[in-house]
């Protein structure tokens, strides 16, 4: 068996900016400020972005303040769940290896995102990505606010299934979080990080993108 976990922006899906717009209106609707900027958000779960962008405002937030933002996050997902759908995109390739993965009796296939989980969905949803995804075994950005503590959830959620692990993602951070715990990762350069950065974070594998659809599957079914 093969669990494999996947994180979500620009690992399978590009927002195209929509995601920092909707962030934006749902940071205003918490704290009662324009969004002015953002923190840094590559590889960086919901909740840290949302307390260091407040930081940057000058506010100090709790965790009630950041689930009424995620409460909004995902309500500004649901009411522009078409729009995202006309401007974002499903990544080249992704589709494909989602789908191959899914004919596959031996693969398992869940998240890992710094999105909360009702985001996650919504974004998977739109782009046709959700079917083949065991929710229950995934972890999400109200878990925890280190990329490494969502993978060791997931892998404890994963337990009943005694699988071999393959995390795939396209930053350091998912890298790291994966080694924290001895998962395998399959990197893709399909976000800010160039191949030589993952590679330099210790990625085993790293392709430029999804597109080769049988050159991925055979990584993730590699001994």
């Amino acid at each position: 068996m093969r669990l494999v976990l996947w994180d979500i922006d620009h690992t399978l899906i590009s927002t195209r900016g929509m995601g920092r717009e909707l962030s934006a209106i749902a940071f205003q609707k918490t704290t009662g400020m324009p969004m002015r900027e953002q923190a840094a958000i590559d590889g960086i779960t919901e909740p840290v972005i949302f307390r260091e962008t407040a930081a940057l405002h000058g506010l100090r937030t709790n965790r009630q303040d950041f689930e009424r933002f995620s409460h909004e996050l995902a309500e500004q997902h649901c009411l522009r769940e078409a729009e995202l759908g006309r401007r974002g995109c499903s990544l080249p390739g992704a589709a494909a290896a989602v789908g191959a993965l899914a004919s596959r009796a031996d693969v398992l296939q869940s998240v890992v995102s710094g999105n909360v989980k009702a985001v996650a969905q919504i974004k998977l949803r739109v782009f046709g990505l959700d079917g083949p995804i065991a929710w229950g075994v995934g972890a999400y950005g109200e878990d925890a606010d280190e990329r490494a503590d969502l993978v060791g959830l997931s892998l404890a959620r994963a337990a009943r299934y005694p699988a071999e692990t393959v995390l795939v993602g396209d930053t350091p951070a998912d890298v790291e979080g994966a080694q924290a715990h001895g998962v395998r990762v399959i990197a893709v350069a399909t976000g800010k990080s160039s191949e030589q950065q993952l590679r330099d974070a210790g990625a085993e594998f790293v392709l430029s993108d999804l597109t080769d659809t049988d050159a991925f599957v055979r990584l993730v079914a590699a001994d």
